[in-house]
């Protein structure tokens, strides 16, 4: 019984296999996330195009060996295991054999907490496995037995379960379009309140700014994907005006297209946001990198022409790899800021009401146009407010609508 109980708690040792020029450095990060040990990683010379194995039967045969020598329960590898290669692979070895895209969906289904996110986890997944069902069971080819008369419809397990797993995931693509319903009711009950979304690399610290930002409660761990539901809170920046700060779920290199079709809902907050803070972790040696992969998946979901702000967090690190300053040459108009020591919030929050409410100017409004007024005072804009006899003296800050409305009435 107790040898039993340690088999059970024993912790699945990997060995990862990366492609040429691949330290693995973001692969042992997710698998660590995931729980498990790392016992080696191998970097390959060369692919090649081989329709086995994705590498030549010698290479494939090396690492099967290495594997069992170093007592590997499962193989994972960087790049992405097409569903055959992946059954290859798995017979050669007799191991676990899968890629980065199994390992971010099996984080997702530990990360999953409400209802929306465990929707979104099982699509993704149930997408990633059905062309992957012929290797998880031999038996999958046998047709259902049973008396004459009484075999039904002749299908192979294999067509059955497949069938199923369609069905499984039309129901959950229905559920998850009532979510976005909701999602967009929740949108317009907001009002006219201005919003932004803190958008990154995963572990950048966007949830820890949020919750430094405005006092909330978010949860924080000094892992990946530690955030998979978008939380928003609002965030005073003067006495009258204030905005909306939504968190959303990190991004990654290489990150499945299933994936993101299934976290659409979540990722739609970055894409209706009236602002991206885009968060960079200076004190990382790859934020240029990281920086590059967020656009790229900001491109993706159709959110590449929103107004932006880049954010350099964590600089309470200091600079001793030289990143901080790289990346303050390359975004001169960053604001750097830090999430621990509460450093730059002043700048950060002058920075947001600017780009928000726009550019501050003066106006003489008629009294006769008392209704544009109180526009202006329920949007927040107005910064001072004097009734002279010409009219309504007024400094005011003003974007969109409320600009062109507001524009006749500027005074030099």
């Amino acid at each position: 019984m107790v040898e039993v109980e340690k088999e059970a708690n024993k912790v699945p040792r990997a060995l990862l296999i990366g492609e040429p020029g691949n330290d693995l450095q973001e692969l042992k990060g997710l698998v660590l996330t995931l729980g498990m040990d790392i016992i080696q990683r191998l970097t390959l010379n060369r692919m090649e195009v081989h329709p086995q194995y994705g590498m030549g039967t010698g290479k494939a045969q090396e690492i099967n060996e290495l594997a069992h020598q170093i007592e590997a329960d499962c193989i994972i590898f960087d790049f992405n295991l097409e569903p055959r290669k992946q059954r290859n692979w798995e017979e050669l070895t007799g191991l676990s054999c899968f890629d980065r895209q199994e390992v971010i969906i099996r984080i997702f289904a530990s990360r999953a907490q409400t209802r929306e996110a465990t929707l979104q986890v099982d699509l993704a997944r149930l997408q990633y496995s059905l062309p992957r069902l012929a290797h998880m069971n031999k038996d999958f080819n046998r047709q259902r037995g049973g008396a004459f008369g009484a075999k039904g419809s002749g299908e192979t397990q294999l067509e059955l379960d497949q069938r199923q797993i369609r069905e499984k995931i039309s129901a959950i693509k229905h559920e998850l379009a009532e979510v976005e319903l909701n999602r967009q009711t929740q949108r317009k009950q907001r009002g006219k309140i201005p919003s932004c979304a803190l958008v990154g690399y995963t572990n950048a610290g966007k949830s820890s700014l949020l919750n430094a930002l405005t006092g909330s409660e978010a949860f924080v761990e000094n892992k990946l994907f530690a955030t998979l539901d978008p939380l928003t809170r609002k965030l005073p920046l003067n006495d009258s005006a204030g905005t909306l700060i939504t968190d959303t779920v990190g991004f990654i290199s290489n990150l499945p297209h299933h994936l993101i079709d299934a976290f659409k809902s979540t990722l739609e907050e970055a894409c209706d946001a009236d602002l991206l803070l885009l968060v960079l972790d200076a004190s990382d040696p790859n934020a240029e990198f990281q920086y590059d992969t967020v656009c790229d998946v900001l491109d993706e979901i159709g959110a590449s022409s929103n107004p932006r702000l880049i954010l350099l967090n964590k600089i309470d690190k200091g600079d001793e790899n030289g990143m901080l300053t790289t990346l303050r040459h390359r975004f001169p108009d960053a604001i750097c800021v830090s999430a621990k020591d509460q450093t730059g919030f002043l700048d950060l929050k002058d920075k947001i009401y600017e780009l928000l409410y726009g550019e501050i100017a003066n106006y003489v409004i008629p009294v006769s146009q008392n209704i544009l007024i109180t526009e202006l005072r329920k949007a927040g804009c107005i910064q001072s407010e004097e009734w002279l006899d010409d009219g309504v003296h007024i400094t005011a800050r003003a974007t969109g609508r409320l600009l062109a409305l507001i524009s006749p009435f500027v005074r030099d």
